[in-house]
């Protein structure tokens, strides 16, 4: 019987992804990638695998299903990862109120806990103790240091499976079974676009029609003076407000209503303010959301220092020198659904559009979206 064959455009987590949920299943894989590494949105994150901001349900499984496959790679492959779970802190009465009613709604279904001040102070030596009213532990989150791993995952992949990996090869046109790169054609039997906010370049009106971009700003900070940890990843209260998994909490509309207020001009540039430490023990911070089809190719000064300041009310570090900025730009859906899979035409599948959430969501995605054909 003849091997099956695949395409798949784009090196980044969901081209990943999908390369390996086709190459676990007998898929002779070949990937082509426009650049000489992925350099898009896939390393411009914090590296979190972030399954608390997911809803209770489907998507919550899909997080968790990603966590064990990203375990599972990363064990394999010896690549650095960290379960270091997260924390969100109180310092008002209505943060410690959503993080009580999310707690009590979600502890049968997740590894959550409401903390004491005293608990939270436990955990992580990098939480600043003023006025702390203690926080919302979850245990289930992850830290990969995504510059990196995203590129160890392909050479695992490559090992392993013997998935072929095309480097500075653009993709400018299909035709099933074929994918054109200049003069230069290659064939397999399903061809897979998972480039990003590249596919713009090959299906131009079906990208106008359902995606926007979306640019966040991050920083890096200094590795930490004498192995200094932060343990878990801090996140402050803005965080609630952000990510759908808190809209299970009866107090977050008086939450919102109280940060749209005293925090104005953060909702108007979607910062909400997060810390990750890699292995080397840099500080990943971060971020904001501007939303459109064109952004302004250099990054805000006072946006980055908005992320700062309000770092500073809930986090104290040994070392806060600035070492890296940078922005990302990925696809979003504008519809309110997660991700984006269609087919073009018979034998050629477009999975995009995961927004935020490509690192969180990606392997369990493709995973269940390639078992369920």
């Amino acid at each position: 019987m003849k091997q099956p064959s695949a395409i798949v455009i784009g090196a980044g987590i969901v081209g990943l992804a999908t390369t390996r949920a086709l190459a676990i299943r007998g898929y002779k894989v070949t990937v082509f990638e426009r650049n000489e590494r992925a350099i898009g949105a896939s390393i411009r994150n914090f590296g979190m695998i972030w399954p608390i901001g997911q809803a209770t349900g489907p998507l919550f499984e899909r997080a968790m299903l990603s966590r064990s496959i990203y375990k599972e790679i990363c064990t394999e492959a010896n690549i650095w990862h960290n379960e270091t779970g997260s924390l969100h802190l109180a310092y008002h009465d209505d943060e410690l109120q959503v993080m009580t009613e999310y707690a009590e709604a979600n502890r049968i279904y997740r590894d959550c806990a409401l903390l004491t001040p005293a608990q939270t102070l436990d955990k992580s030596a990098a939480v600043n103790p003023g006025r702390l009213k203690g926080a919302l532990w979850s245990g289930e989150e992850m830290i990969v240091e995504s510059r990196v791993a995203i590129g160890q995952i392909a050479l695992h992949l490559a090992d392993k499976y013997d998935v072929e990996f095309n480097w500075n090869t653009a993709i400018s046109g299909i035709q099933h079974p074929k994918v054109f790169s200049g003069k230069c054609n290659w064939e397999a039997d399903e061809i897979f676009v998972c480039s990003g906010a590249d596919f713009e370049t090959l299906y131009p009106e079906l990208f106008l029609t359902n995606i926007t971009k979306c640019k966040l700003q991050m920083m890096r900070l200094i590795a930490q003076p004498d192995g200094w940890r932060i343990g878990p990843s801090l996140c402050g209260g803005l965080s609630m407000i952000h990510y759908p998994g808190f809209q299970t909490a009866a107090s977050l509309p008086l939450l919102r209503k109280r940060y749209e207020e005293q925090y104005a001009e953060y909702l108007q540039w979607g910062i909400h303010v997060m810390v990750s430490q890699n292995g080397g023990g840099e500080l990943t911070i971060g971020d904001s959301h501007e939303y459109g089809l064109v952004h302004d190719p250099f990054d805000k000064q006072f946006i980055n220092n908005l992320i700062i300041d309000y770092l500073h009310t809930f986090a104290n570090f040994k070392d806060w020198k600035l070492i890296q900025s940078w922005n990302g730009i990925y696809p979003k859906m504008m519809n309110g659904q997660t991700e984006l899979i269609v087919e073009t035409e018979p034998g050629v599948t477009v999975i995009n559009g995961l927004g935020g959430n490509g690192m969180t969501l990606s392997f369990g995605l493709c995973e269940q979206f390639i078992a369920g054909r």
